[in-house]
């Protein structure tokens, strides 16, 4: 969940965020998951930001509409996932 103490995170106003979950941080580079509100309907981005003249900038935004699309990724993940590990 949220951690309230954290820094905002580095997303448009034009978002209403939801709740978010971080993954990763450092003095770098800050990677989250958001479920953020735009035009009343709800979306859940995969962002990556780096930081740079102490400013964090967007590098990577990956969204999610909706159960149908998420279901399709996580099967895809899940096939995947254990060629991570070196045969």
């Amino acid at each position: 969940m949220s951690n309230e103490t954290e820094e905002k995170l580095p997303i448009s106003e034009f978002y209403r965020v939801v709740d978010s979950v971080t993954i990763f941080k450092n003095q770098k580079w800050w990677e989250a998951i958001v479920i953020f509100e735009s035009y009343g309907k709800r979306s859940i981005g995969m962002y990556l930001w780096q930081k740079r003249q102490d400013t964090w900038k967007r590098k990577h935004k990956f969204n999610v509409r909706n159960l149908e699309e998420w279901t399709k990724l996580k099967n895809a993940v899940e096939q995947l996932a254990p060629k991570l590990e070196s045969e």
